[in-house]
């Protein structure tokens, strides 16, 4: 995704950052914060009334068509800003990036109907800690993770792969491996993710309406990676209800 980016607006890497690159990844991280707060509210929002998870599953317990809608939507809406970045409208991409954090609230609703409460506070806990460490290394560091992250997006390919194999042979023992190489992955990718973006925020000139939806991309990025790191961990912390 970055890689489209710095495309889309002839980016290239700098050795030094400066006020507006800072102030560029504060927005980054204000915004992927609030979008983190705004699908954890709507995932227990959907989870704690049953008459919008009736919306979502069937009385036999399988999904609906709005409860397909809703989880294969946010996919569509990730696509749609990543290839719409040049047409869309700082204000379109940021009504665009909210609604998908309310879809993906809703569709990891079920979260709080297989885990306990508790399980789920304690694995967001560690991913957190987890992603803040690696955010400040990828911020940190003086070694160029390009070739890291080459690999950690072959290995997220690989999970991608593997992940739909295992939802026909229903191996306990390979969504361990998944689960597993899913943590590292991602761990990986928020390193490396942090420093493209510092990268990126080098470029910045001024605040302008191409600054603000970098600022959107980059918190698209960094709120996936926390997600999906979450996702993983919880399966091995979360304990089911």
């Amino acid at each position: 995704m970055n890689n489209q980016i710095n495309k889309s607006f002839n980016l290239t890497a700098a050795p030094e950052t400066g006020v507006l690159s800072r102030t560029y990844l504060s927005g980054v991280f204000m915004w992927m914060f609030l979008a983190l707060g705004i699908t954890a509210a709507t995932s227990w929002m959907f989870a704690s009334t049953p008459s919008l998870m009736n919306m979502l599953y069937n009385e036999t317990g399988s999904m609906s068509i709005m409860g397909w809608v809703v989880m294969l939507a946010p996919l569509g809406l990730v696509f749609w800003m990543s290839a719409g970045i040049n047409r869309m409208s700082a204000s379109t991409m940021v009504l665009v990036f909210i609604l998908f954090s309310v879809l993906l609230g809703a569709s990891l609703s079920f979260i709080f109907l297989a885990y306990t409460g508790a399980s789920i506070a304690k694995t967001f806990v560690i991913t957190a800690g987890m992603f803040g460490t690696m955010a400040v290394v990828g911020y940190t560091t003086k070694t160029d993770l390009t070739k890291f992250g080459s690999l950690m997006y072959m290995g997220l390919i690989g999970i991608i792969i593997a992940s739909v194999v295992n939802m026909f042979t229903q191996s306990s023992t390979m969504d361990y491996i998944i689960s597993f190489i899913g943590v590292l992955v991602f761990t990986g990718l928020t390193a490396y993710d942090v420093q493209k973006l510092k990268r990126i925020g080098s470029q910045i000139t001024e605040e302008n309406e191409a600054a603000r939806k970098l600022t959107i991309m980059g918190a698209l990025t960094l709120y996936l990676d926390f997600i999906n790191l979450f996702l993983f961990l919880l399966r091995f912390f979360g304990n089911r209800k």
